[in-house]
């Protein structure tokens, strides 16, 4: 991948200097075609190399352009499928040879593909209409070396100082992978998610089939949906309502269930148009949430809301956004970013996801922050994934366009 792309900044490079042209290598890399390449090739890799760029296609901000997002955004559910003869085998050795006489109708083309397994839809002879997940084989054998290659490449960049270990954070990295690929242990959430939500009339947790169930592949309901992302086309009562309920659950999970899906890649989320209810898949990456990390969010909420700098501060050691060791001057910068943050979500009124002007002002405080290198640290591993799904919320309802009283939502909650 690196020679090919290396290979296309050279060409391209020539032909802009022969027109006397002075590209940026910026400009030279970050191509259409040099995209294309590596979307192909996190495809073809799967498992924790795909799930990279999988995080890299949701950031809607400045990171890629328009173009260049959209082509790495079908990693989201367009890894390359198994050939049949490679499927047949996975599920001769899962469920038995003669598998097929428990089938009505088998679909060998997956209706999706993602970084770990691919779906198919199915049939059972007893009437269920199944969507079956399978794991394609030696994902798990590959996780702790995809996330060594990814770790050497962000070492081999420079952008970390060297005294920054990482290795904590890889480490939790690698175990969280290994549950992901667990279709056991993403069965056993799935099934705790649809019984807490189970009275909601706002969402779908598709029934788990143990009968067809093991470790490298998942059954449950198929229920018919569209993607998403395919909403922003609707009127804004409906996006506003799908953000609202995001949000409405992301609280829940982090006070009420105190058991959140740290996942917020939106392939995880469907909507249902007849009824109008949002379709909740994939709970391979659900942590358990401390009743300590609760407790200090609903610090942190309640003094961001209140511009209350105490309680900021005290939530921020507690979750690990602070060190208690580091400089004031630091613990200030980091205080002033957290006030930056909750600014617009003070006001009891909607809030415009689409608005990058708090978001292109944090990335610019971050950075100047970043450069100086005076006290680096890296949070706990549970407060990284809370902020990640957090993260992907916002992500949400900038694609979908919404305005939302989040504000309100926040208040409940508390």
């Amino acid at each position: 991948m690196a020679g090919g792309i290396a290979g296309t900044m050279l060409v391209d490079g020539a032909k802009q200097w022969a027109q006397g042209k002075r590209p940026s290598v910026g400009d030279l890399l970050l191509t259409p075609a040099n995209a294309r390449k590596i979307a192909d090739k996190l495809a073809t890799m799967r498992g924790a190399a795909m799930k990279l760029g999988q995080l890299m296609s949701m950031d809607t901000g400045d990171f890629f352009p328009p173009e260049l997002a959209e082509i790495m955004g079908r990693l989201r559910a367009d890894a390359q499928h198994m050939p049949q003869g490679q499927l047949r085998n996975v599920l001769n050795q899962n469920w038995g040879r003669g598998w097929e006489k428990r089938f009505a109708s088998f679909d060998f083309k997956p209706i999706a593909a993602a970084s770990i397994g691919q779906v198919h839809r199915a049939r059972t002879t007893d009437g269920r209409d199944l969507a079956i997940k399978v794991q394609y084989p030696g994902v798990r054998q590959s996780i702790d070396s995809d996330v060594d290659n990814v770790a050497s490449l962000i070492k081999l960049t420079k952008m970390l100082p060297p005294e920054l270990d990482i290795d904590p954070m890889l480490a939790d990295a690698k175990a969280q992978l290994h549950e992901e690929a667990d279709y056991g242990h993403e069965a056993a959430h799935l099934g705790r998610f649809g019984a807490l939500l189970a009275d909601h009339p706002d969402f779908i947790v598709p029934a788990l089939h143990p009968d067809f169930t093991t470790t490298d592949i998942l059954a449950m309901d198929f229920i018919e949906s569209i993607a998403i992302e395919d909403t922003v086309a609707m009127e804004v009562e409906t996006r506003n309502r799908i953000v609202r309920l995001v949000v409405e659950l992301l609280l829940r999970e982090l006070f009420e269930f105190r058991l959140m899906q740290t996942d917020p890649n939106f392939a995880n989320y469907r909507f249902d148009p007849v009824s109008g209810r949002l379709v909740l898949l994939d709970f391979g990456a659900t942590r358990v949430v401390s009743e300590a990390v609760s407790n200090s969010y609903r610090t942190l909420l309640r003094g961001g809301l209140g511009r209350d700098l105490a309680q900021m501060r005290e939530a921020g050691l507690a979750l690990g956004m602070l060190h208690p060791d580091a400089p004031e001057n630091h613990k200030v910068a980091v205080l002033g970013m957290f006030d930056t943050a909750f600014e617009p979500l003070r006001l009891d009124g909607p809030f415009d996801f689409t608005s990058n002007e708090v978001t292109t002002e944090l990335r610019d405080e971050g950075m100047a922050f970043a450069k100086e290198r005076t006290f680096w640290q890296i949070p706990p591993v549970d407060t990284l994934f809370i902020q990640r799904k957090i993260g992907g919320m916002f992500l949400l309802g900038s694609r979908l366009k919404a305005n939302t009283n989040v504000n309100r939502l926040i208040r409940a909650a508390l």
